[in-house]
């Protein structure tokens, strides 16, 4: 049995705590691992390691930091593979899947390589009689990211980059359900140059989550999750003082206009809906059929999900895997059986799903239910698995409310074919990412990812310019040299 331990001060550590969790390959259903909790003490050693490592990061020229973060590319690159497989053995997600997981967390390193850009400032000559202003960014001191299990990889990766390069220091606590990539990670950040101290990864639950929040040493915190956890996350923090982006639920609609393209649409969907098994924050689960494309578009829908292809790890024809626990594809199974129960029409039936010699494994088919009304929980509530719910709506006007109505707004997307539609969709439309003939709008690295209304808790969205805004605070310098200084006693102002 793996015993997963603590990355602390540039060295694996087993911790204080004693108490330990069991990690599973979702696709066998056993457990394959054991990993660490951490308690308090293991928390402030980690705490104390970033801040002992902080001054000389953060006086470390931004080149230098960027050179760090190119060789560290360079090492993500030729372990990409490696590290595609780690996950696919702890979360269920086919290795193909895996590999984009980590791609799009390549891109933000890629983004984090031009720093030395990016923290630039400003200067402005003669503001006044002999006077000059400047801006600079300067980092925070100890940040922190706890990460959701559905990506171990491009989330943290979506975080620590941009707030290292910009010469902070940082604790990472993924999930403790699928744990091993943060390690990698390290270990990469390690080889590549990286200090030790400026990485950190401590696994653990609630304990360590709280210590984080709450601990006088962390400048800031990055948190994607559900919104009860984002909303606590942002509430805790905030009250101690810490500056918070929590990136919390959705339930993301792709609306299919009369004119779209039905079986390119189907595909979109398909691949929106079922893909990662459901386990993707920007996965659609709603999809709003406008007008009288709805028959078409569920029977489309139905034939396309009863030959999709569940499978297992490496296999190249596989496009979706089991869920990431038992329990989890219980409660999946728990919202299915809901929506039949409040008179949703389920017109594919997932959950008796067993994949060929791997009946123990965490599957569950894909579900379509059609006839879903706004009053349903299968409607409501983020379900975070492989079930797509249509939502049927006269015209163009009433798929604009439903969306606009619904609390979480996190990401959507039009298909169609006329201009004039995606063009009023994008303008009117309440949420924070939008798609036009795109199923998954997910940013690329250097914009910035993040929605709104419940599904965002602060001010900053994650990676790109917002990411590097986080990360820093801004410092102002107005100076002059004058051959002799007279007291002012009035409000100054420029002359």
């Amino acid at each position: 049995m793996q015993h997963i331990q603590h990355f602390i001060g540039g060295q694996s550590v087993a911790g204080q705590g004693g108490r330990s969790a069991d990690v599973y390959n979702p696709a066998l259903g056993e457990v394959v691992a054991r990993v660490a909790l951490a308690d308090r003490a293991d928390v402030n050693a980690a705490v104390a390691a970033a801040r002992a490592a902080f001054p000389a990061w953060a006086d470390t020229s931004p080149l230098r930091r960027a050179r760090v973060m190119f060789k560290f590319k360079e090492l993500l690159e030729a372990n990409q593979r490696k590290l595609a497989e780690l996950i696919s053995s702890e979360h269920g997600k086919v290795v193909s899947d895996a590999m984009g997981e980590v791609t799009r967390g390549l891109e933000v390193v890629e983004f984090a390589c031009g720093i030395p850009q990016l923290l630039k400032g400003e200067f402005t000559e003669q503001v006044g009689g002999g006077i000059d202003s400047h801006s600079m960014r300067q980092p925070l001191g100890v940040v922190a990211g706890i990460t959701p299990f559905n990506f171990p990889a491009m989330v943290p990766l979506w975080m620590f980059p941009v707030a290292i390069a910009c010469g902070n220091t940082f604790i990472l606590k993924p999930s403790e359900r699928d744990p091993s990539a943060a390690l990698l990670l390290a270990e990469l950040l390690k080889q590549a140059g990286l200090p030790d101290g400026v990485f950190n990864v401590v696994h653990g639950d609630k304990e360590a989550v709280d210590t984080l929040l709450t601990h006088p040493d962390v400048s800031a915190v990055s948190f994607v999750g559900s919104t009860p956890i984002a909303q606590y996350i942002y509430e805790t923090g905030a009250r101690h003082g810490k500056r918070v982006q929590a990136l919390g639920g959705a339930k993301n609609h792709l609306v299919v206009m009369p004119d779209a393209d039905l079986d390119g649409t189907v595909e979109a969907l398909t691949g929106a809906a079922f893909g990662s098994a459901g386990e993707r924050c920007m996965a659609i689960s709603v999809a709003v059929a406008v007008g009288d494309i709805a028959d078409a578009l569920v029977d489309k829908l139905a034939a396309r999900a009863k030959t999709l292809k569940i499978g297992v790890g490496a296999d190249g024809e596989a496009e979706m895997g089991p869920l990431v626990t038992r329990v989890h594809r219980d409660k999946v199974k728990g919202y299915v059986d809901t929506g039949v129960a409040e008179g949703a029409r389920l017109v594919v039936d997932g959950r008796g799903y067993r994949h060929p010699g791997y009946e123990s494994g965490f599957f569950l088919g894909p579900c379509l239910f059609d006839q879903v009304t706004p009053e349903m929980t299968i409607y409501r509530e983020e379900i975070f698995g492989p079930v797509l719910a249509v939502v049927r709506v006269p015209d163009f006007e009433s798929a604009v409310a439903l969306i606009n109505a619904h609390p979480y707004a996190n990401g959507t997307s039009i298909f169609t074919r006329s201009g004039a539609a995606a063009r009023e969709f994008s303008h009117r439309i309440q949420v924070g990412m939008v798609g036009v003939n795109v199923p998954i709008p997910v940013p690329m690295a250097f914009h910035s990812f993040g929605g709104w209304k419940a599904s965002l808790f602060g001010d900053h969205h994650m990676h790109g310019p917002e990411g590097v805004r986080f990360y820093t605070r801004m410092k102002t310098i107005t100076s002059r040299w004058p051959e002799r200084l007279d007291a002012e006693f009035v409000m100054p102002t420029m002359k």
